[in-house]
């Protein structure tokens, strides 16, 4: 019978201990490091020839080679519905480009979009292509984050769509 007593009270003191040494690992894990890019592209271009849009990703300044994904958003100032999308490819130590022609003068912006270790970053770059007239350049009024609330307007957008066809 006092063994029985013993285990008892013995039990809870070792569910205990077990409990508190959890805790403190998950206290000393620290959050992972911030994933960075930086772009390599200059921002003074040529028009009508052909540039590498690049981009460096460093964790803990090591290189990534392997980031989910790298995508490259270029527009014309104040015409980011016109943008193109581009997939950048690793070409070396953790530098992610696409090579890419400005057919004519202006001035442009591009947002690198990484995706990597479970991050999202996406710097904005600006690019000045030739000469442009700058009192016909059109002003940009597209921020310098993602507009996530965009993306999820036009998420809702395809997802009333897809409801009115399943209703007809």
């Amino acid at each position: 019978m006092k063994k029985w007593i013993y285990s008892v009270v013995a039990v809870p003191f070792l569910l205990f201990g077990c409990g508190e040494e959890e805790l403190q690992t998950d206290a000393n894990t620290e959050a992972p490091a911030i994933v960075e890019v930086e772009i390599q592209t200059a921002t003074q271009l040529n028009s009508n020839e052909t540039v590498q849009l690049a981009a460096r990703i460093t964790q803990n300044e090591e290189a990534v080679d392997d980031a989910d994904e790298v995508k490259f958003e270029v527009w014309e100032s104040g015409m980011r519905e016109q943008g193109e999308m581009l997939i950048g490819e690793l070409t070396s130590d953790g530098v992610y480009a696409v090579d890419y022609t400005f057919d004519h003068d202006g001035v442009y912006y591009m947002f690198a979009h990484t995706t990597a270790r479970g991050m999202h970053v996406m710097p904005k770059h600006e690019l000045v292509v030739g000469n442009p007239d700058m009192s016909k350049v059109l002003e940009d009024t597209s921020s310098n984050t993602m507009g996530h609330s965009e993306h999820k307007n036009e998420d809702k957008d395809k997802e009333k769509e897809k409801e009115e066809d399943h209703n007809h």
